[in-house]
């Protein structure tokens, strides 16, 4: 199966042949991951019309120059909904994301090997030292992700009082709101910068390739070969 970022016909597009009259639409995430996105759809044979690398563009749908085929760019958290309840087909999210949501109706079948960071629990620096996590019983935690950090800390006998937070998560210890969080970690510059340490790792995060499964299973000859064409380029990259 061809990689190269030449734009294929629709005849060797996947799904080209016998396609279901309904467009295949796949959901990316806005932000750092579509910048790591970017070449593997074109190495997908995926070109989207221009206006999807223009930053000043406001649209959210954008063609492609496969016929039947079109992207929109949602916020990342909003990817595996889009794509579970059927308004995608196609999308692309971080584990993270489908963790926190675990909707039966994905099917993440490809590691894109983008997107790597971590999911994490942090603290002020000055707790380092005094602070035993082996001996906590209850914790009050900021986060934007409360499904996993309660499942997280249930498991180990601790129960998590989680307060929602979409963003500026590294504020709530210096604020008095509580005395940790659990966010995403890259390099850890934002935590050290807010005087915040890292001190347990959650899980490794990276972005998979997810499908609707009824979809799969409706038009698995447009779905199928979309599924192998990313497992090639994510392999090859």
């Amino acid at each position: 199966m061809a990689t190269s970022s030449t734009e294929p016909s629709s005849q060797s597009a996947p799904g080209a042949a016998g396609q279901s009259n309904e467009p295949i639409v796949l959901a990316v995430p806005k932000g750092r991951i579509l910048k790591e996105l970017r070449p593997l759809l074109s190495k997908a044979g995926i070109e989207p019309e221009p206006a999807f690398d223009d930053p000043s563009a406001r649209q959210l749908t954008f063609g492609t120059n496969i016929p039947h085929f079109s992207i929109i760019r949602v916020r990342s958290f909003d990817v595996a909904t889009f794509v579970a309840f059927g308004a995608a087909h196609l999308g692309v999210a971080g584990n993270d994301v489908l963790m926190e949501f675990d909707y039966s109706e994905l099917y993440a079948p490809v590691d894109l090997n983008i997107g790597h960071c971590r999911l994490s629990v942090a603290e002020p620096e000055e707790m380092i030292g005094s602070d035993d996590p082996s001996r906590w019983s209850h914790i009050r935690i900021a986060t934007k992700y409360p499904g996993v950090t309660r499942k997280h800390f249930s498991a180990r006998g601790v129960q998590a009082e989680c307060i929602k937070l979409n963003g500026a998560m590294e504020l709530a210890p210096g604020m008095g709101l509580c005395r940790r969080i659990v966010d995403l970690v890259s390099t850890g510059k934002t935590l050290k910068d807010n005087g915040l340490v890292e001190i347990e790792k959650i899980a490794d995060v990276t972005s998979r390739l997810i499908v609707n499964r009824a979809a799969l299973k409706t038009r698995p000859t447009e779905m199928t070969p979309w599924i192998d064409r990313f497992r090639e380029v994510a392999n090859a990259a």
